[in-house]
């Protein structure tokens, strides 16, 4: 249940036969780069390899025209004129004489890859694959792609294995037009790109790219196009499109699979959080494979431009998405990062290639920590079934240490809250030194606070240079936490809506369940994204009011701003439920679904909106969200000191 690498030598035999500039970029070696990067990286040996097939005709046939197939198979046969003559009739497109081999192959092997994703051979995969496929159509070769290996796979998922449910997240620089063509009009599949636009004046220069085409007939609302006006964007714009648009609509709809095209620098951070909504079942086509801390540099701004194209998308969506009609403020715009380049006329352009470049030499690779996810419990319970390969810890820091840690609460002196208080502080250490990446320890429910105090203490003390502590129930903030900008302080279960400073911030807990949604996509994720956390601890302390598939989709939710590293403390007496839903998560699994995604309360809205406000001058993730003009108003009941 590991990762799959699927590719196939041959894909590499086709290539340009005559000069044209505008296809000469797209040659074997955009193929076996990638492979021999993985290779140095180490990442090849870390998956299952699995060699690429041929879709069949008949696959083949599930997206485009039988004439179109059997047009493209006829060019075995074709020397390298009637080639040349049959290429001028696409755009930006050139057919060599294994061009129909390789292609079946490229579909066959994102075909093979979903078909060992949703059979549980493996969690989770990569595709590397040629020629592409995005551009296709039902009966037209385009930008360098002849047959449409995404939508093929998307529609194979569905006739196969009975999906209802597909996001498709398109990254790449240009938009995949065949893809949204293919599905325009079908609510099962969900079509998300975002791409170079340029106001049209970018390939593949078609109005249909914009913000405001949102799908036709019963698929409205299912082709969701972020298009940059600008070039220059940088993680900082990728991430506040991520929160405020991609994670909305994919909580929303409740995706079970996604197929990706190749990704940008913060592909992994992005994707774990995408695995909180929607499991660890994904296919990636056709690049990046890696761990990596890639991240918005600290104090970094979506630009102008990135902010008015994400506000466009969100408001040509809201009709057709609840997720976004309650977060329906405008953005406060910032003063533009981005820079003016050359307009290249076609897909020519070297962004795609210099970006993956950039990638892989930027790729900063963990080793795997020997330990996935480790639960520690204070009384062994019989009842509870783990996945098999998560780790039950019964190690224990040493006493004399544990005691000392323990002396300035009262409350741990007791022998049970002290035994609980070791197991915390090995399985802390573990997280913290790379031997584990994310765990669940459980308390007495009067040691609570207590322990969460010592963890944080700990953490800071043991390497943590930032630790987000997100608490439900009745936790308090220990006294000596001071604003010094190494822990953010998050209490979602306040008695008002507070931000007493910018690291210490209260929200009522949300009386519905799209209200608690919102609170997550709203607040407590740009949050995260911004501050950077080297460890998060989510403590769900006594009377914390969250359902169990609530707790779980927070604590996997926070697992991609923490690279995977997320501690969560419980009470002795949480239901063995619980915590097995949580150890599922962390290792990997889809959280159960919180319930239908309802409309938060009026009050709930107000106090997001609320915060919000308060928060954008020093929280710039969450502009995208915020009230016009950014300033803070007061809402009924709050208190919380004014930040300046």
């Amino acid at each position: 249940m590991g990762t799959a690498l699927v590719y196939h030598e041959d894909m590499t035999a086709t290539q340009l036969l005559w000069d044209d500039p505008e296809c000469e970029i797209e040659c074997p070696e955009r193929l076996t780069a990638v492979l021999d990067r993985l290779r140095q990286c180490g990442l090849e040996q870390r998956c299952l390899r699995l060699s690429a097939r041929e879709a069949s005709e008949a696959e083949l046939g599930l997206v485009h025209s039988l004439e179109y197939v059997a047009m493209v198979r006829g060019t075995q046969a074709l020397g390298k004129g009637e080639l040349q003559a049959l290429s001028g009739r696409y755009d930006a497109v050139y057919f060599h004489p294994s061009t129909f081999h390789c292609a079946q192959l490229a579909a066959g092997a994102a075909l093979q890859l979903v078909d060992a994703v949703l059979m549980g051979v493996v969690r989770n995969g990569l595709a590397l694959v040629r020629p592409p496929g995005h551009h296709s159509q039902r009966a037209a070769a385009s930008g360098f792609c002849v047959f449409n290996n995404v939508a093929i796979a998307a529609e194979h998922a569905k006739q196969k294995h009975g999906l209802h449910r597909i996001l498709i997240v398109d990254w790449d620089v240009h938009h995949g037009q065949g893809i949204q063509y293919i599905f325009e009009d079908d609510p099962s599949v969900l079509y998300f790109s975002w791409h170079r636009y340029e106001h049209g004046r970018f390939w593949p220069f078609l109005r249909e790219s914009d913000a405001d085409v949102v799908g036709q007939g019963p698929g409205r609302g299912f082709t969701v196009n972020l298009p940059w006006n600008q070039v220059g964007m940088g993680n900082a714009d990728y991430v506040a499109a991520f929160l405020h648009v991609l994670l909305p609509l994919a909580l929303e709809v409740g995706a079970l699979t996604l197929n990706w095209c190749w990704s940008r620098q913060d592909l992994t951070r992005l994707s774990g959080t995408l695995r909180g909504r929607c499991g660890p079942r994904q296919s990636v086509s056709p690049t990046s494979l890696s761990y990596c801390r890639c991240w918005p540099a600290a104090g970094s701004v979506p630009c102008w431009s990135a902010l008015e194209s994400i506000q466009s998308v969100r408001a040509a969506q809201a009709p057709h998405w609840m997720s976004l009609q309650q977060q329906g403020a405008s953005p406060v715009l910032s003063p533009s990062t981005c820079s003016l380049e050359g307009r290249p006329s076609g897909p020519t352009c070297k962004a795609g290639a210099a970006v993956l470049s950039s990638l892989m030499d930027q790729l900063c690779l963990h080793a795997t920590p020997p330990v996935r996810t480790a639960v520690v419990l204070t009384v062994p319970d019989a009842t509870l079934v783990l996945p098999p390969d998560v780790l039950r810890q019964e190690a224990s820091a040493p006493r004399e240490e544990t005691e000392a840690w323990a002396r300035p609460h009262e409350s741990l002196a007791q022998d049970k809250a002290l035994t609980a208080l070791g197991k915390l502080l090995y399985l802390l250490d573990g997280i913290l030194d790379g031997q584990v990446s994310s765990g669940i320890a459980d308390t007495p429910a009067p040691a609570a606070a207590a322990t969460l105090d010592v963890a944080i203490r700990r953490g800071l003390s043991h390497g943590a240079q930032r630790l987000l502590c997100v608490v439900l129930g009745q936790l308090d903030r220990p006294l000596d936490l001071t604003d010094d900008g190494r822990t953010l302080w998050l209490n979602i279960g306040g008695k008002e809506a507070a931000a007493l400073s910018m690291f210490h911030i209260s929200m009522p807990l949300p009386g519905t369940n799209g209200g608690f949604l919102s609170c997550i996509l709203g607040l407590v994720l740009p949050l995260a994204y911004g501050f950077q956390p080297d460890l998060v601890l989510v403590g769900l302390g006594p009377a914390h009011g969250l359902q169990d598939p609530q707790a779980a989709l927070l604590a996997a939710m926070l697992q991609g701003p923490a690279g995977g590293r997320v501690l969560v403390l419980v009470e002795e007496e949480s239901t063995p439920q619980l915590a097995r839903m949580l150890a599922r998560v962390l290792h990997g699994e889809a959280p159960p679904s919180p319930g239908p995604f309802s409309m938060a309360s009026p009050e709930d809205v107000q106090a997001l909106m609320y915060l919000r406000g308060r928060l954008q001058p020093q929280w710039k993730m969450l502009q995208v969200a915020g009230e016009p003009g950014g300033e803070a108003r007061r809402c009924p009941g709050a208190r919380g000191t004014v930040l300046p």
